[in-house]
């Protein structure tokens, strides 16, 4: 099983970004952190990176009912998804399949949370080649 979705995209880094997050939103999700990697990695070691950008996603509903059943799963929130750049106008966005990374938690009553996370992100990504 890999453990993220994604997909690429022709379009300008900053493009790619607003669209991700536009079709984040449309699937629920509000984007609550924001990582330049190019920058950070810059600023603390010196080292020159490609465009890259971690947004975490966060669904409010969907994470208020994980932490009724779980109260440490926020230690897996929000749900990452990346933005880098690959070449070019060529963009690959890629986000955690939660049903993967819930599979590190022994709880069976996050299954159907994790997979309805899973189809609301995976729609968002397969949203952006359209």
């Amino acid at each position: 099983m890999s453990y993220y979705i994604s997909t690429t995209i022709q379009a300008s880094f900053d493009e790619a970004i607003a669209k991700t997050e536009k079709a984040l939103s449309q699937q629920g999700f509000g984007v609550v952190t924001r990582i330049d990697m190019r920058e950070t990695l810059k600023q603390k070691i010196g080292a020159d990176f490609r465009p890259y950008t971690i947004l975490g996603a966060c669904n409010p509903k969907a994470a208020h009912e994980a932490l009724q059943v779980e109260d440490k799963v926020g230690t897996m929130l929000p749900c990452n998804v990346i933005v880098q750049q690959l070449g070019e106008d060529r963009i690959e966005v890629a986000a955690i399949d939660p049903v993967a990374s819930m599979q590190a938690i022994d709880n069976p009553d996050l299954k159907q949370a994790a997979s309805e996370i899973r189809e609301s992100l995976s729609n968002a990504i397969a949203s952006l080649g359209s």
